[in-house]
């Protein structure tokens, strides 16, 4: 995998790159569908490869483990062929669910011991087998095995959990020199830089993580109920310790603002599960301004739901297939949302090459972010 930087911000520290992966080009900054089960939500490949214009999208290594489970996986030959997706793609590693599972798991220094929400039966991922599953999935870009910290926690914990996390790492690079990419095209394993809003901690974690010398790297243990502010200084933070030739990933992060922020500190990746998870709730992103087609203001409202990305459908008939739980209500819904979505930090790398990022900030803010 190559990154390469294009062009720099010279009122911030946003970036435009070009990262080149086995199964094409990501243009950053970027935001990454996220697709749990080897799927987006409501919508198909077809439509995130050639409406929403997605160039990658994220699985999740503890869902697919589950479902369809790895022999499907590996007997289609990976992830890709599965689903039917040839641009590259992501995997978490598993960690996520050591922070989200946090009632039927057990945390050891060998690994994390799960009960499965679907039937109870008993699960173990250790870094290893959370490397040999990526490596089974065929993600062309998959992440270390850690553990996400709650929010709040004490700095003991938050520095114990960064301690063990940063142990992992050291297996799971062992893990992934010791094995090969199973279907012809490379993989690349980012670490995840963890610590809590500690600001110690966090730069003792970006040092370590960038030591590693990874293709790329992630921050992790951020948007899990912190407030904002501190979220972008922890990311301001790290970015300033994480290696500026290589892609920095900002996990799990979040709604318009937040990215376009979070690009303005230096990041270049972004994953979220809100795009599609409101659009099925009917809350839309536009680019006017954010709408609940619930209300009942666009019952009678036949002028397009976004002239730029679904023209064709009124906000009337959207509401009222929102309202019927139709299942185009979510599809239309999800294209609106994820289309937004691309197309914001596609703009942003516009103006980060016209080297007018910030003051288009600071005009497209408040348009999009709009309650109509």
């Amino acid at each position: 995998m190559k990154f390469s930087l294009i062009q720099k911000d010279a009122a911030s520290k946003a970036r435009a790159g070009v990262i080149e992966t086995g199964r094409g080009q990501i243009l950053t900054p970027i935001f990454m569908p996220v697709g749990t089960q080897g799927t987006v939500k409501s919508v198909s490949q077809e439509q995130l490869a050639e409406r929403i214009k997605a160039q990658i999208i994220l699985a999740n290594t503890y869902h697919v483990f589950l479902r369809p489970g790895l022999e499907v996986v590996n007997k289609a030959g990976g992830i890709h062929k599965f689903i039917n997706w040839d641009k590259p793609m992501l995997t978490d590693s598993g960690g996520y669910q050591v922070f989200s599972l946090s009632a039927i798991r057990k945390i050891k220094e060998e690994g994390v011991s799960f009960r499965s929400h679907l039937d109870g039966s008993k699960i173990f991922f250790s870094p290893e087998i959370a490397t040999d599953i990526q490596r089974t999935i065929g993600a062309d870009i998959f992440m270390a095995f850690d553990e996400c910290p709650p929010y709040p926690c004490e700095y003991k914990y938050a520095k114990d959990s960064m301690n063990l996390t940063h142990r992992w790492l050291q297996r799971c690079i062992t893990r992934f020199n010791e094995t090969e990419p199973l279907y012809g095209v490379e993989q690349n394993l980012f670490p995840i830089v963890q610590g809590s809003v500690y600001k110690d901690l966090r730069i003792d974690s970006a040092k370590f993580i960038a030591d590693q010398n990874m293709p790329g790297n992630a921050i992790g243990g951020l948007s899990v109920g912190e407030p904002h502010e501190q979220m972008y200084e922890m990311t301001e933070l790290v970015c300033e310790h994480l290696p500026a030739d290589k892609p920095r990933y900002l996990m799990g992060v979040g709604t318009p603002e937040n990215i376009l922020e979070c690009i303005a500190l230096g990041i270049d990746m972004f994953d979220c599960v809100m795009p599609t998870r409101n659009a099925r709730h009917g809350f839309l992103f536009t680019s006017k301004g954010i709408i609940n087609i619930k209300n009942e203001k666009w019952k009678h409202d036949y002028s397009p739901v976004d002239d730029l990305f679904t023209p064709e459908y009124s906000k009337a008939y959207l509401k009222h297939l929102i309202k019927c739980n139709e299942m185009l209500g979510a599809t239309i819904a999800s294209i609106q949302n994820l289309s937004f979505y691309l197309w914001l930090v596609g703009e942003a790398r516009q103006h980060i090459i016209a080297g007018d990022f910030m003051d288009w900030k600071k005009q497209i803010l408040p348009i999009v972010m709009n309650k109509l």
